[in-house]
């Protein structure tokens, strides 16, 4: 059974910087590739960034490429998102999700995509 334990969210003002974790358990993550996705109230759920198995490859949704950096720890299980100059609009809940192992090698968009999602950690950016 895989389960993903997200944290790290919290209140910040805009311009800080905040570090998402996300911790997988139940399978060996390295096979599996990684997401973040983002809830704002009243919006429907949008992709934000994703990491192949391998990490080698990484994409970003536009709105936070080069402020946003998405990585992964395969011996700690966990995959980050370090957060930089935060904007009221990255208000949301964060959810990190894993795509089951399918030998692709490559990283996912869409949340269809995945098969497993964490809780979500709030992010709440003050201006």
């Amino acid at each position: 059974q895989v389960q993903l334990v997200e944290s790290g969210g919290g209140l910040v003002q805009a311009g800080d910087s905040l570090r998402l974790s996300c911790v997988l358990s139940g399978r060996t993550f390295r096979s599996f590739a990684m997401g973040w996705f983002r809830q704002a109230p009243g919006k429907e759920r949008e992709f934000v960034a994703a990491t192949s198995a391998s990490g080698d490859i990484t994409y970003y949704l536009y709105s936070v490429k080069g402020r946003f950096t998405i990585s992964r720890d395969n011996a700690k299980s966990t995959v980050y998102l370090q957060m930089n100059g935060l904007k009221p609009d990255d208000t949301a809940v964060y959810y990190c999700a894993a795509k089951t192992p399918d030998g692709s090698g490559t990283y996912y968009v869409t949340a269809p995509s995945y098969d497993y999602w964490g809780q979500g950690t709030q992010v709440i950016v003050s201006s």
